[in-house]
């Protein structure tokens, strides 16, 4: 499987202790199945950081990381427990124990749906409703540092 890291360094040996702690799925080293979200992160990350460059790194990760030698979180969607679990991570609440987590980015776009959800503006099933309307890239979280030892470095692409 092949998986992508956006940032403003290549990452040659990832660190789950880096990632700031609230964030979607808390404290973790962050990867997507998609080039194309990655190359965001990147870019974004450049922006804030008024770094040189956005660097998008590229890992293969074994076909049978998710298939239950790590504790994983998976959420297919955006659902009600998806969308707690993000708001939990986000005010910086311990949100369980697991070696890995993967389901939707709730990217910039996303979270003004999610903060009006958290302050009682909307219902859990109308924030659904509305983040069900967008384009949505999946994350995968490496939160056990074992687990993260377990992408193989491909290369790194400068944007």
């Amino acid at each position: 499987m092949k998986l992508y890291h956006g940032s403003t360094v290549a990452v040659r040996k990832p660190s789950v202790k880096r990632g700031r702690p609230t964030v979607d799925f808390g404290q973790g080293f962050y990867t997507t199945t998609s080039y194309e979200q990655a190359k965001k992160w990147a870019e974004l990350k450049r922006k804030r950081m008024s770094a040189s460059h956005a660097i998008v790194t590229e890992y293969d990760a074994p076909d049978d990381l998710l298939d239950g030698r790590y504790t994983t979180l998976f959420f297919s969607g955006p659902t009600r427990e998806w969308l707690d679990f993000v708001v939990s991570n986000r005010r910086g609440q311990n949100t369980g124990a697991y070696d890995l987590t993967m389901g939707p980015v709730a990217n910039d776009q996303l979270y003004a749906t999610i903060r009006l959800y958290e302050q009682g503006v909307v219902t859990a099933s109308a924030a659904i409703e509305m983040l069900r309307t967008h384009l949505l890239f999946d994350q995968l979280a490496f939160h056990n540092q074992h687990a993260a030892n377990e992408l193989t470095f491909i290369q790194s692409i400068i944007i």
